[in-house]
Parts: structure tokens; sequence; C-alpha cells
């Protein structure tokens, strides 16, 4: 069907009445912004996983990538910890987020939720939730509605009094209502209220009057009236909204994958996220939003699962330190700088699609006289040639794009711009591990050894995330027991909590933590009881909480139910469940705050002796800030697991003795064609297998002092080595760019502060290896030349690949340029 037949009047959301107004409308092919339609290219940055320092860089990245617009989530359990006690401060000034947003010059889009998923904990929505009576999540309910609206009403306040919406002359041009609710609405058990829930989400959103348009993504099914539906995925071209008259929006297209404590690191090529964009947009997208742009950091406890690593990098086009990612980067610039030459002819123009045979589809839109063509090839083993006035060979799974339908300015399965290969080098401001001084502290568990003391008592063994609401990981069970006489005993433990430690009669007993999956797990250990009154006491632990699912916040967390019991040694059970069980949150250094290392503490082992391997340790160190402006991270490889603290400021939870599974994706060529997957049959293009999950741990510079001791706080849970842990700058190391053709202008970028040092690699025909391991092909020595002159020294170069480069032999194709920075 043409544009011609589709064209609808704009629907006009905000009429403009201030100086400075920004007006948002939209019809069945675009956003409309001040009268214009525009191609939105926009990128997810969440402010909680960065700092206020990082924000404007992130942004300005951002917008050299080719973007225009910055996408976030808001993050209820951030700003709202307790019930009516905010927290709008540091990392979670989402004013301030939206104002550095304003002050580059793009637009933003508000993801309000307040329910977001995003792999953070408990899906955004704050644990004390569960403490109101009648609570029932994201169903049609008064009290969860009641707590829904009030919270989204707060943010948009907060927005309106900092005029933040496009009607007021800020960057906010589409706000969005819950999120995902469609692929569970119809696993809840009771369509009714559900479909009357998310009907109530609309029409509470639009009573807030904000002006510009709400979207809800992923609710293809039962579709408010008043509202945009989106899609979220890997691929969204073949997807259209439900009703005609609205724009097709593409909300998350994920860049790679999340990352578990058991999982190696998903890479999605960006060869193949090419071709996503640009089919989208051959078949008519409007809005486009990379999940992520920049994934960020975990800090605290904010991240989800369970069990989701502290990372959140995301194989983003920006990593987790804020460093550019080469290709996935520049790939994706040149398709930008492409989309927005063509951008009036393809939001305004007559399409029409034609089929060249099965998977090989042409699209020409035609605009006042001008026309723009895309060539896509949808198969994933054979390159196709195509004849569009002249012969095109359009290699498998990528799309050509024409910006007058004769001469390809952009393929996607054709990478012109560097690699990038990023490394971490040793501080040199003092040699580590060697120059960190280590004290230690033992956590204090005495007052948990006993049952005296707790917050109450009662005769069940309850749901952790209820009883605790997530202030702490922890959650102390404490019972006791009258024995006569001497006995040797199994103490066993049915819980669904993510790990615990089992103490009688204040020994460590026993450990455990639940595979990622279905966290059931059984803990067997054996207890010795004496004469007289006996002391159970069993930590349980949690590591971040589910986000996701249908009911996901039921989910249970401790040692609900049980059962606990002591088994002898003929088969006879003493059953603890129904016992008198104390209950206490949290650890005593938690509530003491050690973590910000307060005057008066008593650290031992100023010598620089200090145990290792001893659970329920912390330790803390002095270093030196690394030199220069690059990204900083700590290795922790040594430790076990616990927390960290760089000057009081949380890193987030650390895990590097988990080690990443096995698996096929590791073990075969990562080819970008076909169908990317990140679970099930087919997973591709893995790295780290069978290595520590996550072995470095991100230090953002503005938590670091420069020219003065800094102080590292390490809580070492489950016993492990903290003098082998070094800080190191994240930068590049090698980079390396191949220029296909004579005339092409070739660059190379260090970046960072970082010159070039040598120019390794200047050959044709490279056979074998990659970035950085290059081996086989024709040198040319007057190419070497040329790089050498131009590169070394310097942060960036660019060079001209001329006819004189393929001399002595060698015959003229694909130069490769590696270079070492």
């Amino acid at each position: 069907m043409g544009a011609a037949q589709l064209a609808l009047p704009f629907l006009l959301v905000l009429i403009a009445a201030t100086a400075g107004a920004t007006t948002v409308a939209y019809n069945d092919r675009a956003v409309v912004i001040d009268g214009q339609r525009r191609i939105i290219l926009s990128g997810s940055i969440h402010y909680p996983r960065s700092t206020p320092e990082m924000w404007p860089d992130l942004i300005k990245k951002a917008k050299e990538g080719g973007l225009n617009t910055i996408e976030t989530y808001v993050f209820w359990n951030g700003h709202e910890p307790r019930r009516r006690q905010y927290n709008f401060e540091g990392n979670y000034d989402i004013v301030r987020f939206f104002k550095e947003i304003q002050n580059a010059g793009m637009y933003a889009i508000l993801r309000i939720g307040p329910y977001i998923c995003g792999e953070w904990n408990y899906g955004g929505l704050p644990a004390w939730l569960r403490d109101i009576p009648g609570m029932q999540f994201r169903l049609h309910n008064d009290p969860f509605e009641r707590e829904m609206e009030t919270f989204t009403t707060l943010i948009v306040n907060k927005m309106k009094d900092a005029k933040m919406f496009a009607g007021q002359g800020g960057p906010i041009i589409l706000a969005q209502i819950e999120n995902e609710y469609g692929n569970i609405m119809g696993k809840l058990n009771n369509n009714q209220s559900a479909s009357q829930y998310i009907h109530w989400c609309a029409d509470m959103a639009n009573k807030q009057k904000v002006g510009v348009p709400w979207i809800m993504c992923q609710q293809d099914d039962d579709v408010p009236h008043n509202v945009i539906n989106t899609c979220n995925g890997f691929y969204c071209h073949d997807w259209f909204p439900n009703r005609t008259g609205i724009p097709k929006i593409w909300t998350e297209n994920w860049t790679g994958w999340f990352k578990a404590w058991d999982k190696p690191d998903f890479h999605r090529s960006a060869e193949d996220i090419a071709f996503a964009v640009a089919m989208f947009f051959q078949k008519r997208g409007s809005v486009q939003n990379y999940y992520m742009y920049h994934g960020g950091t975990n800090f605290g406890r904010t991240s989800g699962g369970p069990y989701i690593t502290t990372s959140y990098d995301y194989d983003a086009p920006l990593d987790e330190y804020g460093n550019i990612r080469q290709p996935k980067y520049g790939h994706l610039k040149d398709l930008h700088n492409v989309l927005k030459s063509m951008e009036k002819i393809l939001v305004h123009g007559e399409y029409n699609d034609t089929s060249y045979g099965k998977n090989i589809t042409v699209t020409n839109y035609t605009y006042g006289g001008s026309s723009v063509c895309f060539i896509n090839n949808q198969f994933d083993d054979r390159d196709v040639n195509v004849t569009l006035g002249e012969n095109h060979l359009v290699p498998a799974w990528s799309v050509s794009m024409l910006p007058d339908c004769k001469t390809v300015a952009y393929n996607t399965a054709k990478i012109k711009t560097q690699t990038s290969v990023m490394v971490k080098k040793a501080n040199t401001v003092e040699k580590e591990p060697e120059a960190l001084k280590w004290s230690w502290m033992p956590e204090n568990l005495r007052p948990f050894m006993t049952d005296d003391r707790g917050s109450f008592r009662t005769t069940r063994l309850l749901e952790q995330i209820a009883t605790a609401t997530d202030q702490s990981d922890y959650l102390w069970y404490r019972t006791s027991i009258e024995h006569k006489g001497e006995g040797g005993y199994k103490l066993y433990v049915n819980t669904t909590g993510h790990e615990i430690y089992a103490f009688v009669n204040g020994k460590l007993v026993g450990q455990n933590h639940s595979a990622n999956g279905a966290f059931v797990f059984q803990l067997e250990s054996p207890a010795k009881l004496h004469s007289g009154k006996n002391y159970i006491s069993i930590l349980s632990g949690t590591v971040g909480l589910k986000n996701y699912g249908p009911l996901f916040e039921l989910m249970p967390a401790g040692i609900v139910g049980g059962p606990i019991k002591l088994v002898g040694t003929n088969g006879t059970a003493i059953d603890l469940t129904n016992n008198s069980w104390s209950y206490k949150s949290g650890l005593a250094g938690e509530h003491r705050q050690i973590h910000l290392d307060k005057p008066g503490y008593k650290w031992r082992g100023h010598n620089g002796s200090i145990p290792v391997n001893r659970p329920f340790t912390w330790y803390k160190a002095t270093f030196s800030a690394p030199a220069g402006e690059e990204a900083v991270a700590v290795d922790l490889l040594g430790l076990n697991k616990g927390a960290a603290w760089v000057n009081g400021n949380s890193l987030g939870r650390y895990w590097p003795s988990y080690t990443a599974a096995d698996m096929d994706g590791c073990h075969a060529a990562c080819d970008y064609r076909g169908k990317f997957k990140a679970e099930g049959d087919g997973v591709r293009c893995l790295t780290g297998c069978g290595e520590p999950s996550q072995r470095f741990y991100h230090v953002p510079r503005s938590f670091l002092r420069a020219g003065e001791p800094n102080t590292l706080v390490l809580f070492e849970e489950a016993g492990g080595d903290p003098t082998r842990a070094a800080f190191r700058t994240v930068g590049v190391g090698t980079a390396c760019v191949a220029a296909a053709e004579i005339g092409d202008d070739v660059t190379l970028s260090c970046g960072g502060g970082r010159a070039v040092t040598r120019v390794d690699v200047a050959s044709f025909g490279v056979a074998r290896g990659g970035c950085g391991a290059y081996e086989g092909g024709c040198e040319s020595k007057a190419a070497l030349q040329a790089f050498t002159d131009a590169c070394v020294g310097k942060e960036s170069c660019t060079v001209k690949y001329t006819a004189a480069f393929t001399g002595a032999g060698c015959q003229s194709g694909a130069l490769t340029v590696q270079a070492t920075c």
C-alpha cells in the first residue's frame, strides 16, 4: 500500500503556547517535531549506571555517533528506596541528566514505567510495596495503582518544574508508561484484571498532561486507544503497530546481551545490528532506539536477575567505561549519516516494495522528484547480484542503501571503520599489587551466633524479600535447641535463597549457593551438638532479585518453609522448621558502615600481614590514583565473593571466583550472518568461557582523588585473597583498519590521550588472525612507511590509500593496517 493511500491528518499532541516551545505530533510515517517529520535515532543511557561526571561525555559521544535522541528508564526503587523517602542526588539526579541532554541539543525519551525490567533489581519496583495490605503487582488493584500513580506524578512534576517536556522548551518528545506488559499479561491468571490495569495505566498517564505522546512497548494486544504501541527485540522490521495513523517505533534494539555470573560474554556484530536497523527503515520505520548505547555498571546492590553481574556492558557501542567500541560505534555512525541524508524522502515519499525472488527485496521511496533505494538480501548463506540500473553485489544477510537509487553509499556487511582492541594497563604511579598495604577487620558475627536480640520471633520460616524488604542482601534465621549429651548430626536446609551459610554454636559448618536457574537448593553439613542449649544460625543471602516474568515478584528468596532438620546417624530427624526463629536483617558491618572507613575503626595488621581465605572479613588498602584520564578498573582476581568500595563509593558486588560456563558459542567462528540469538540453540559469538565471569570492576574517575591517598575497602564474604588486587587503566591497545579501494581515506585513532607507538602491519590479502594477531598477506613497504610517518606519536591520523601502495608485487585490493597504541 502506497504512502499516498496511508496519508492521514497529523494527530497534534501539543500546541506550543510558550516561547521556545517545541510541538510534537505524529502520523503514520513519523514523529512530527515543529511541523517537520523526523527520523529519530536514539540510544539508551541509564543515568544510575554511570556518574554525573560521565554524563556529558557519554551524551557527546552519542551525538557524534549520529544519534539525535537519548532514552532512559526511570528507576523507582532507586528514587524511593523507602516509602516516601526520596533520592534524587548523585547519579539519581534525573533532572540534571535531562539538562545534560538538553545542553547537547538532543531530544529525549522518558520511560517512566515504573516497572522497567532492565536487569535491574526487582525490575525497578520497591520491595516495600510488599508491606502494603492488598498489594498485587501490575494488576488492577487500588494499593498498587495508588503507589504507581503517586510515583509517576512525582517524576512528571519534577520534569515539568524543570521545564523538560518539549512543550516547555525541553528535550522530552516521548514518554512511556508500563513496560513489556503484553509479554506477560496473558499469564497472570486474571485476564480481566490485567486488561483493566493496562487501560488504567494509559488513562492515568494521559491525565498527567505532559504534552507529548505516550508509548507502550511490547503491547500488541488489548492496546489502549490513547497510547502508541512499540516493538522491542533484535529485529523489528516485520513488526507494525496495531492500528493505522501511528508511527512504527522500535524502543529497544538490543545491541548485545546482559551477562550473568555463570555466563560468558555475548557479542552482537556491528554488521548484524546495522542490517536490523537498515531493514527497519526500509520497512517504514521512524523511531529506532539502541538498547543499550552505553550499558554502564550496576553499582551497589542494583543488579537484578538473580545473578546479573555488576558489569552491564551489554556489548554496546560505548563500553561499560564509556570508551568507544569499534567497529560497532563507527559502523553505525556511517549508517546514521546515510539515513539522515535520506530522511525527508523516507518520511514523506511514496514507496514501492519489489521482490527479486525469495529473500531479496528492493524498496524505492520517491518524493519531490527524488528517489532513494534499499536492496536487502536475507539469505544467510549466499551473496546475490541485483540489477538496479547497474549490477550490485549484495553480500549475504545485508542491506545496501542507495541515496540516488544508483550508487551504493552503504552496505551493512562492509565495515570501513577501525577495529579497536582494548587493553588494561598497569598503574604507572605505583607498582601494584606490591604497593598496596593491607589491613583487615573481622566481621562481628558474635551477636548473631545466638537467637537473642532479633528484630522479631515467629515459629515459621519466612520469605526473605517480604521479611527484610531488600534493605540488605542478608537475613539471619536463628534458633536454639536443648540436647541431652553430645550428638553428631547432619544439618539439612532446603532453601529458595541464592546462598546460605550455616553456623552451629558459633562455628561455620557449611556454605552453599544455588546454580543459576531454579534457585532451590539444599545444604547438608555435619553438625555437632553439645549437652544443653545449642544455637543454630543460618545466614541467607540474595544476589539480585528477579526482574522479569509473570508474577516475578512472587519468586521467593530465603528459607521460606524449609524444612530445616537435624538428621541423626540412624536416620531419625529433629525437625526445626516450626521452632521459634529469631530474625535480623543485615550484617553488623553494614550497620556500622565500615565501607566509609570512619575514624575510630580498629583495623588490624598495619605491618602488611593479613589473613587470607577467611570468610566474613573486611579488608582495606590505600592506593594512588592512576595517572591520566583513561577509565580505571580494579582487578579483583583472587577474591571470592563480596562487595567493594573506593573512597566510600560502591563499585557493586564482586564474584570473580564464579567461572563462566563452557558453551558452544565460544568455540565457533563469529559469523554475523543469520539471526542473532542470546538464548537456546544456535547461540554464537561468545567469549570468556571457562574464565572468571567478571574479574575487573569499574572505578569511575570521579570516585578517585588525584595526588592523595585513596581507599579501597572490600567485604569478603566467602574467603579470598585480596593481595593480588591491582588497579588498571582501560584504553585502546591495538587499532586496525581495512581500506577496500584506492582513494579511500584510512583513519586510525587511539583516543583517550594515547598515541600510536608503531605501525605493525600494512599488508594486502591478510590471510589469518584478527586485529592484534594478523598473519600472512603481502606487505606494502610504501604503505607501512606512509602510515608510520603520519601516525606515530599522534592520537589519530588519516592516510589516503594510493596506487603507490601496491608496488613490490602486491596486487591492489583490501589493505589492512594495524597499529599499536
